[in-house]
């Protein structure tokens, strides 16, 4: 492993930990046990992505959950942090882990 390449993973660790603190407002958890990132980049030149869905397309607080995974990415050395909405694949009850769902009693 590369310096680089454990900077980068520093960094995505410190932001995956950040976005661990971002909740669904409708929901008592966190948005990424829910399972709503998909994927953590942070390139050479620190430039972060975050792709993530919503329970919910018509989410009415979708800007605001959007700002805070923004925000989550804005570690010290990251110079730009970009919150990727997708809904492909589509949330579905599928993509919360197991530990989770029992947490919650939905299972």
């Amino acid at each position: 492993v590369t310096d680089h390449e454990s900077t980068r993973l520093e960094f995505i660790d410190t932001i995956t930990e950040k976005l661990k603190t971002v909740y669904d407002p409708e929901l008592p958890i966190d948005i990424y046990q829910l399972g709503l990132i998909y994927d953590v980049k942070v390139t050479e030149a620190g430039h972060c992505f975050v792709l993530h869905t919503l329970t919910s397309a018509f989410c009415p607080m979708a800007d605001e959950i959007n700002q805070d995974i923004k925000n989550a990415g804005m570690v010290e050395g990251v110079k730009e942090s970009i919150a990727n909405c997708t809904f492909q694949p589509p949330f579905t009850m599928d993509m919360v882990p197991e530990e989770t769902k029992m947490a919650m009693g939905w299972l």
